[in-house]
């Protein structure tokens, strides 16, 4: 049969139709959110909701956690469980909130450049609001982080980019680099090919958008190696944009893995902290990874998009921060204590426990992948153009990859992006097969 021609104006439509029924993530302002109005001029339209934990010191830390496409504000707190952790460990929690008016799919527009610079759209409504809950809760400006899924790690990577001296730190999940896109056709084009660059051409597009100079945040970069939506090659351009502006030309160290479908791989300053890390899950396809049942320190539900793998990364995630030593400080931690270590992982332990019993606390035990991991075989890796001891397995590159309704064109095909279009429209539900 075929195939319609789908042309933009359509694909909006079609969102449109789409976006009066309730997102995938929940309703608006789903669970313990309160919604904030009336913060500063907001150019970008968006809904500010948050979370502060009751008799919150001052000088307490801030997260920023940015949803996916279709998602909400409360559905992705709710799925990745970020306002749990909070309440446990005494920070404060802020999430925006796309408008169906902005983006009829709830995507942060990650790839228009009138939300990607500095001082508009929804780049400035996103520093308005961390202002905003940093001066009325009396937060410590110091300790803002930042995460985001997908199109909210798309956008965490532009407000990493147009605002690093906001940011101690960033988690990019399921994202993509700064400057990958600057339309909807890059966008879905960046998404399946990953557009691959020199790391010092993306870190000059960091430079490029604001006037700061440095130190630049440190980030986490998570990654489904078997995500059909988001090539897992972006996770690998993203860290070449933080390698060339944190300078780091050596080869990773390994990190501390969970289990035989996750890798870890740390990059290290000087003084041995973590400043670039990268967390890729073997058979994990295009989500948050979480691992709900772990009794009574479990986190998060799953969800579309809420992948229980058996990997905590919320709780990875607040000890790359380093939030469970900032709520230990703060006399708040009611749950676990988070710590990082050397090697760059987080250790959860009870928050009645000892130093000592802390040191020795077992890491959290994976349980099955959503999905068979793939063979995966060693390789020599080339970065920056110095030659890399394997870190870590990677999958086979003389293997062709499993077909998905997303896969982009194969080599030799002219890319088309009409054609991406239609593949995501499908798979998001929006075009009959």
């Amino acid at each position: 049969m075929k195939q319609p021609h789908i042309d933009i104006a359509e694909l909006v439509r079609r969102g449109q139709a789409m976006a009066q029924g309730v997102g995938l993530g929940g309703p608006p302002g789903d669970g313990a959110l309160t919604e904030v109005t009336g913060v500063g001029s907001n150019p970008g339209q968006l809904r500010m909701l948050e979370f502060v934990p009751d008799r919150l010191p001052a000088g307490a830390p801030l997260v920023v956690a940015l949803h996916g496409c279709t998602q909400t504000a409360g559905g992705y707190d709710r799925g990745s469980g970020w306002s749990t952790l909070a309440a446990r460990l005494g920070f404060a929690l802020l999430l925006p909130e796309q408008r169906p008016g902005n983006n009829a799919n709830r995507c942060f527009n990650w790839f228009e450049p009138g939300d990607t610079r500095r001082e508009h759209g929804e780049a400035l409504s996103i520093r308005q609001m961390v202002a905003y809950a940093v001066a009325h809760h009396r937060l410590d400006p110091r300790r803002v982080f930042l995460t985001g899924l997908s199109a909210g790690g798309a956008m965490a990577s532009v407000m990493l980019a147009t605002y690093p001296e906001v940011f101690a730190a960033g988690a990019i999940i399921a994202g993509l680099p700064y400057g990958a896109a600057h339309s909807m056709p890059e966008a879905f084009e960046a998404m399946a090919t990953a557009r691959p660059r020199s790391g010092h051409v993306w870190g000059e597009a960091v430079r490029r958008a604001s006037p700061h100079h440095g130190p630049w945040p440190r980030v986490s970069v998570w990654q489904g190696e078997a995500d059909g939506t988001v090539r897992p090659d972006n996770a690998e351009e993203i860290l070449k944009q933080w390698r060339d502006l944190h300078g780091l030309a050596g080869a990773p160290q390994p990190g501390k893995s969970l289990g035989p479908a996750h890798h870890h791989r740390v990059w290290r300053g000087r003084d041995g902290t973590p400043l670039l890390e990268h967390h890729a899950i073997a058979g994990m396809g295009h989500g948050v990874p979480i691992a709900p049942r772990g009794g009574p320190d479990a986190l998060g539900e799953a969800m579309p998009y809420m992948l229980d793998v058996g990997i905590p990364s919320t709780a990875l995630i607040a000890g790359f921060f380093g939030l469970g030593g900032a709520a230990a400080r703060a006399g708040q931690a009611t749950g676990p204590v988070i710590s990082v270590g050397r090697d760059g992982g987080a250790r959860v332990a009870p928050a009645a426990a000892s130093p000592a019993e802390a040191a020795a606390a077992p890491a959290p035990q994976p349980a099955a992948a959503e999905a068979a991991p793939r063979q995966e075989a060693p390789r020599a890796a080339t970065t920056a153009g110095a030659t890399e001891a394997p870190p870590r397995p990677e999958p086979r590159r003389d293997a062709p990859p499993p077909p998905h309704p997303e896969a982009p064109p194969r080599a030799g095909r002219r890319f088309d992006p009409g054609h991406i279009i239609r593949k995501a429209l499908r798979a998001a539900g929006l075009l009959d097969r």
